[in-house]
Parts: structure tokens; sequence; C-alpha cells
């Protein structure tokens, strides 16, 4: 029986979660933005009903849920806090996942490689260009890029787009029920990593792992 994919041709990775261990910064973060507000924030929340969101749809969900009324004015001093809590997290060294840069190399020299993110394009390159590879992607769609963020399916649509590539030639990598929602319904084929949720929330993924260093090029094959 043929595949009902073609030959694979491009990988597209989320970034919080998958190549970066950022989502503990985040939330502490937001944490320290919503603090003047009287606002609070757990981690059981965080990772059970915030996690794929970006950073001004999880401010918008956490109202709506908690009945608060927020100007646009407020939503954007909260964003200009969380961002800035979020760079000094930064600033205290490297967050990448051990086994994300060997990965990425090994990988970019078969495919093109793309990021489909709910972050901010700032924080994915700076991250990046800190750790010498933001060369290696030839993609980078951050929430800035897309009118919907995941679970929609446009952050993927258009990193395959930037690369040259059918959605269904590609690959992506995901960390998150929301990410491999928005995967799918992309058309793209998927790879859960047990980075953030457990392998019992990844089950819509075609393949799940606990670390990159399993995705092999012979691992992709077979895809």
């Amino acid at each position: 029986m043929s595949s009902p994919h073609p030959p694979l041709a491009a990988i597209v990775f989320d970034f919080d979660g998958v190549i970066a261990d950022t989502e503990r910064l985040h939330l502490s973060a937001f944490q320290r933005a919503f603090a003047p507000h009287g606002w609070t924030i757990d981690e059981e929340d965080y990772f059970s009903r915030y996690l794929g969101c970006d950073d001004r749809g999880l401010i918008v969900m956490y109202a709506a849920e908690h009945a608060l009324s927020v100007s646009d004015e407020l939503i954007w001093q909260l964003l200009a806090a969380k961002t800035r809590a979020f760079d000094e997290g930064l600033e205290r060294g490297s967050v990448l996942f051990p086994a994300a840069r060997s990965c990425i190399e090994r990988l970019g020299r078969h495919v093109p490689l793309g990021i489909a993110s709910g972050a901010a394009k700032a924080e994915i390159v700076k991250i990046l260009e800190g750790a010498g590879l933001r060369s290696l992607f030839r993609a980078i769609v951050a929430a800035d890029d897309v009118s919907e963020t995941k679970p929609a399916p446009e952050p993927y649509l258009k990193a395959a787009e930037q690369l040259g590539v059918d959605p269904s030639a590609c690959l992506a990598i995901e960390d998150s029920p929301p990410g491999l929602q928005a995967a799918h319904a992309a058309g793209m084929r998927t790879i859960g990593i047990t980075n953030t949720v457990p392998r019992s929330q990844l089950g819509a993924a075609d393949v799940v792992i606990s670390s990159l260093d399993e995705v092999t090029v012979e691992m992709l094959s077979k895809l």
C-alpha cells in the first residue's frame, strides 16, 4: 500500500518545549508581569490550560476565564512586562535542550528546516543567534507573523510556504496537543516529544519520542 504522503522534503520545529527549554521561563515571566495587578497563574494552570497559547492569546484567555476587563493598553503593558522578565531570564544562560543542537545540525544537512512557533520572533531569533543556529533555519514563523496562532494551521502553512515545500511533504516536531492539532490541520506528518506533557497526551502524533536524539535520518525515511 502506497504512502498518502510524498517524500519528506522539510522539517518544521515548534520552538518552546522542543528546541528551547523555556516553558517554565515563560511561566515565571508571566507571573512577574501579572503580580502588580493581583493576577496569579500557577504551574498546573499554565501547563494544563495555556500551553500552546501565544503571549497575547494567553492574556486574553486568562482575562476571559477570570471575568477580568482588559483594555488594549493594559494588554500591551502586560506584554512589555512579560518580555522584559523573559529577557532577564535568558541572560542567565543557554536554554537549549541538550539534544537540540546536534539534532538541528544533523537534520539540516539533509533537508531544509523551519520553525512555526507561538513565541515572539525577537525571542526566537535572540536564542538562535546566541546559540549560533540562526543560519540553519530557512523559515521562522512566529506569533507576530500570523493572524491565527495554534491550534490554527496558519503557522505551519506559512512555514511550508516560506520553505517552498508542500505541507504534505513536511514533518512537524511538537510538544503539545494544540501544536499537533495545528500541524495535522496543515496536512503535515508529526512527531510528538515528551519534554512538556506526558506521552499519554501526545497520542495524535504519528510517532512519540522522549528526546531529539531519537530523530535520525533513518527514522525519518520510515515516516
